[in-house]
């Protein structure tokens, strides 16, 4: 049969592509605890090139000692056991990772046992199908060659499918799941009578798991109504919880397990008290109409926009369109004439719009771990500027701190919209006044160079006016720039 004439090419080829694919997947496996920065995409890059260069010096010394398409099919299987072990494990070890120890410490050794025995066994399967192939062959280079170039084209075929198809459409633990049935179902066709006592049973339990369990939810224990879902470019998380502050009913949008969104289920009252100062927009310019707002999530702020401004309009950037989708299912977003919604990156749209508006709202994250540095350059500030009529406003969430180490990211930003904005003040949320906690920061910067007061009749307004911070803060730290934007070095600092 010519497939089996061609099973080291098949081998190799299939091989290639779970490795990418399970490297892409591996993002999402440790987005909700770790974010996707380039902390994140750094380790796990490093640790699969690592583990798969140790695999292929073991391989070649493996395939050296009586070498058999036997053995071939159980460096396979060997791949797909631990792969279904990282499906069983994944969950408890990297939330003890992530809340245990140092965080880059956690990732280091979660990455390290989560993606590096799966990795070992795939790249041994490379060189051990060289030594097969070249038992029969004399033109050693060309067979080596065509067997890596085969195993490289894999790799391309899974890093694109998994990408734009495969992960969206399956989700994180789903993918999983079939990726080791897919690495058992070739280690029985590359020898059927090797081990086959035990892989079938792996096999019928695996096949099981994908029927009955669905997606595997240890992350889910202890939240009610709890939905698991991989889109394109995030991995969410939706649930119900306690409000700890109310004491009421929220459902929790979850990006990277961030808390990005929340609502309560009998009240159209804010959850987080960040989002209220958005509301300070009434106080610097009072006659605002057209509004623009990065990031959308749960849009906790455009809807309470929306009920509490009837002559104002919003357009959103949300680069997900299926965290609208989720948005509109599970967290009561309506259609409205006055909300626009646009579905792409935040810089590109500032790129390209020819709008012009009164008011620019920021809350774009990717996790706490992880902001989109494309938006907090001097370029980007530069075109938000340019974009506001005289009287405009950007009112922007910080997670950060003000003063000291943790600070960084604050200071880097507050210098870099001071080097464009005439005006730029702070203000702290949950710790009034306190410079050296991590905590939400609302950033205002003013197009106009007239001082504003810092006192209002409204109550609320006047409440959170009150935390304006008043201390100096130092331009201690650089202007950041699309061409120096070491954003994720400072969040790390925060973290």
């Amino acid at each position: 049969m010519k497939f089996q004439k061609y099973i080291l090419e098949i081998t190799v080829f299939l091989c290639g592509a779970i490795v990418m694919i399970f490297e892409l997947v591996g993002s999402r496996v440790l987005g909700p605890y770790f974010g996707t920065s380039i902390f994140v995409w750094t380790s796990l890059i490093g640790i699969i090139l690592g583990s798969l260069s140790l695999g292929y010096h073991f391989g070649g010394k493996y395939a050296d000692n009586n070498s058999s398409f036997g053995k071939l099919s159980l460096l396979v299987f060997l791949a797909s056991f631990f792969m279904g072990v990282t499906i069983i494990v994944k969950e408890p070890l990297l939330q003890l990772c992530s809340t245990s120890i140092d965080s880059n410490l956690g990732l280091f050794i979660g990455s390290i046992l989560l993606f590096s025995p799966v990795s070992i066994f795939l790249g041994m399967v490379s060189p051990y199908a060289v030594k097969l192939k070249l038992e029969n062959l004399e033109n050693s280079g060309k067979t080596i060659g065509n067997l890596y170039a085969l195993s490289t084209v894999g790799s391309i075929v899974g890093t694109f499918i998994s990408g734009f198809y495969l992960i969206p459409l399956f989700g994180t633990n789903n993918l999983l799941i079939i990726l080791a049935i897919l690495l058992v179902l070739l280690s029985i066709i590359i020898a059927s009578k090797q081990l086959l006592n035990i892989k079938l049973p792996v096999l019928i339990i695996l096949f099981l798991i994908l029927i009955f369990a669905g997606d595997l939810k240890y992350a889910s224990a202890g939240k009610d109504n709890f939905l698991d879902i991989d889109t394109s470019y995030n991995r969410i998380w939706i649930y119900d919880h306690i409000d700890p502050r109310t004491k009421k009913v929220a459902k929790v949008m979850g990006i990277n397990n961030e808390n990005h969104s929340s609502m309560f289920l009998n009240s159209d009252e804010l959850v987080n008290e960040y989002v209220n100062y958005y509301h300070l927009v009434k106080h610097f310019n009072p006659n605002f109409k057209k509004t623009l707002m990065f990031g959308g999530a749960g849009y906790s702020y455009p809807k309470d926009f929306l009920l509490k401004y009837p002559d104002a309009t919003m357009d959103v950037v949300e680069i997900d369109p299926k965290v609208t989708e989720l948005a509109k299912k599970y967290f009561n977003l309506k259609e409205n004439p006055r909300l626009n919604i646009y579905h792409e990156d935040g810089r590109i749209y500032l790129n390209k719009t020819q709008n012009k508006y009164d008011v620019i709202f920021g809350d774009a994250f990717s996790s706490h771990y992880s902001i989109p540095y494309q938006l907090t350059t001097k370029e980007a500030v530069q075109k938000k500027y340019d974009i506001l009529n005289n009287d405009g406003i950007v009112i922007l969430n910080i997670i950060s701190s003000v003063e000291g180490e943790k600070g960084k990211f604050t200071r880097a930003e507050y210098a870099t919209y001071k080097s464009i904005f005439p005006q730029v003040y702070l203000f702290t949320v949950n710790r009034p006044n306190v410079g050296d906690g991590v905590q939400n920061l609302i950033l205002v910067a003013l197009k106009s160079k007239i001082v504003p007061s810092f006192n209002s009749p409204d109550p609320k307004l006047d409440k959170y006016l009150q935390n304006l911070w008043k201390k100096e803060i130092p331009i201690d730290m650089p202007i950041i720039t699309d061409d120096y934007a070491p954003v994720d070095y400072y969040i790390n600092k925060t973290i």
